[in-house]
């Protein structure tokens, strides 16, 4: 882990669901409220994505719960969120997107240096099958370890 980034959540499924092409940093615009409950935990991402709308990136479907300790001025749950890009890498997102089957999905959201950052990944979807081989991988990969914390543990 990098030093001055504490992860805020994860997006366990879009590593089963999508195979994942390329990563980049982004940061993204939220309003005071949101800061304070993204800070606390409180996100959902597990179906968002992001678009490319008149060369700004969006983030769609990812709900920030209300702030509890507000008042009145609460932001919106579910709004759209803009994301901080460059334009050169806006326009080699756009080229990659471009592409057939591949889309932009949000892994990671993080803290860096007390900042809200995105990592977003240009990923294509997974068919039925590749799924199925990444469960056997996995299962076969704890049985390896399995055996070898028993080979370890009788030393």
């Amino acid at each position: 882990m990098e030093e001055g980034r504490k992860i805020i959540a994860q997006n366990r499924k879009a590593y089963f669901n999508y195979s994942v092409e390329d990563k980049i940093e982004c940061g993204i615009v939220l309003v005071g409220t949101e800061v304070k409950s993204v800070k606390a935990g409180n996100v959902s991402f597990a179906d968002s994505f992001a678009l490319i709308e008149n060369g700004e990136v969006w983030i769609q479907n990812f709900l920030i719960s209300e702030y509890s300790f507000s008042s009145v001025f609460n932001h919106s749950p579910e709004r759209k969120k803009k994301l901080l890009l460059h334009r050169d890498q806006i326009k080699r997102l756009q080229r990659k997107t471009d592409e057939k089957g591949y889309t932009l999905v949000p892994l990671d959201f993080y803290l860096k240096n007390g900042i809200v950052k995105v990592t977003l990944g240009v990923c294509k979807g997974k068919k039925q099958f590749d799924k199925r081989e990444s469960i056997k991988e996995r299962d076969v990969n704890r049985d390896i370890a399995r055996e070898f914390r028993k080979d370890i543990g009788g030393l």
